[in-house]
């Protein structure tokens, strides 16, 4: 075999071999991307045995009339077998804390944590085009079902800290107690149950605002109680955090639960305070929008009032709402825990429903759908952040995401009381 010869990590898993190979949905590639990035960090341990399997698979594919052995993989996985790619965003080399990113979206979690020094040593992520995108930028494909077994199996040990942006569901806790086995079958027991094996110095969980007053509570209720009595963390009250305080014009609430392990001794904590920076719709507007792409006809205009108009009060449909460019946008979702679907458009309409092909003149008070860069502006992420998907799953992806600065802020304050802990 040609040692000197790099295999592309690209062709392999994403035009070659993984139509010959590869099942829909495994988790592979992510687990050599993984190790490839922890391969000084002593993480790598837990990637290794696997990861040379499948470099032993590739090579196999690649070299048919070669003799490989495990030896051989081990070697040229070493050696650096695989041309990786430029990323805008590569792992810290000499980090300050470790974490993991649990249902990791395109990496709002993880952007923030890296900004503060952190090292990501696992993520996952089941959308295959939020996959996509986090691996563009970041140069890892996230693992897959985190509720698999086989998924959860390569969390290493001894991270600082765990993050998950969670999705929401309601426990059946009708006459019980509200613990740790009431969870089972929700997402959140399986934040739980890596929570329980692993133990993390701290924990940082994202939600929606409405999780305080999700069926009636118990959820919150429970979730408060694992982590509290069954998990032994002190949880201080969790707050709702808006992204607007953070330095981005976008009105977004959203709750923020942070626990520490109690045998640290950590009996406080003190949620970040707003910066007092006012931010406009404005400064960070796209000059130069194609018209044809993301400009609305009068037609299409037309439209979006006589569907509000017919749905206002119902509780169906979407809404929107005209801002000026000195003003700041609404959250920008797409689904949640309630039936909205939103359609933002810029410095006119916020809430966002993906339109195309818009047949008509553009209306004369030029509104337009924002664009993916915009949205990805009001969650707080750079502008070297690639974008590599189509639009409607863009929005999507940004929709779902995090506000990065407000996370960042959130979690500078978590290492000011983790940092010199050595347990």
């Amino acid at each position: 075999m040609k040692q000197k010869e790099k295999i592309s990590l690209e062709k392999v898993f994403e035009k070659e071999y993984k139509i010959k190979h590869f099942e829909p949905e495994n988790n592979k590639e992510a687990i050599i991307t993984h190790f490839l990035h922890n391969n000084k960090n002593g993480v790598s341990q837990f990637f290794k045995k696997d990861a040379i399997k499948y470099t032993k698979e590739i090579l196999q594919y690649k070299f048919p009339d070669e003799e490989i052995t495990n030896f051989v993989a081990e070697e040229a996985l070493q050696y650096g077998i695989f041309d990786t790619f430029e990323i805008p965003f590569p792992p810290v080399e000499n980090p300050k804390f470790k974490f993991i990113d649990l249902f990791a979206g395109i990496g709002g979690f993880r952007l923030a944590m890296q900004n503060l020094g952190g090292k990501c040593v696992f993520t996952s992520e089941w959308d295959k085009e939020a996959k996509r995108t986090y691996k563009a930028n970041f140069g890892e494909r996230p693992f897959g079902d985190i509720t698999k077994e086989e998924t959860k199996s390569f969390i290493p040990d001894s991270f600082d800290l765990l993050c998950a942006g969670f999705p929401c569901q309601a426990f059946s806790i009708a006459g019980k107690r509200g613990g740790f086995e009431d969870t089972r079958g929700t997402l959140f027991f399986d934040v739980a149950e890596i929570i329980k094996r692993k133990k993390p110095k701290a924990i940082f969980l994202e939600n929606v605002k409405g999780l305080r007053n999700h069926n009636g509570g118990k959820t919150l209720a429970t979730i408060l109680n694992v982590l509290r009595n069954d998990l032994d963390y002190f949880v201080p009250e969790p707050q709702i955090i808006n992204a607007k305080d953070f330095g981005v014009p976008q009105n977004r609430e959203r709750i923020y639960i942070v626990g520490f392990r109690n045998d640290l001794g950590i009996d406080n904590f003190d949620y970040p305070k707003s910066i007092n920076k006012k931010v406009t719709f404005s400064q960070i507007k796209e000059l130069n929008v194609p018209p044809t792409k993301y400009f609305l006809s009068t037609q299409y205009v037309q439209t979006l009032i006589n569907h509000k108009a017919r749905h206002e009060g119902k509780g169906n449909g979407f809404g929107y709402a005209i801002i000026p460019d000195e003003g700041i946008s609404n959250a920008i979702v797409v689904g949640g825990m309630g039936r909205e679907r939103n359609l933002v458009l810029d410095h006119r309409i916020t809430d966002f429903t993906p339109t195309t092909h818009i047949k008509g003149t553009v209306n004369r008070e030029g509104i337009r759908k924002m664009t993916p860069r915009e949205w990805a502006r009001l969650q707080g992420f750079p502008d070297n952040f690639i974008i590599p998907v189509a639009d409607a799953s863009a929005y999507k992806q940004f929709g779902n995401s995090v506000a990065v600065p407000a996370i960042q802020a959130t979690a500078k304050e978590i290492l000011k009381l983790i940092g010199n802990k050595q347990k």
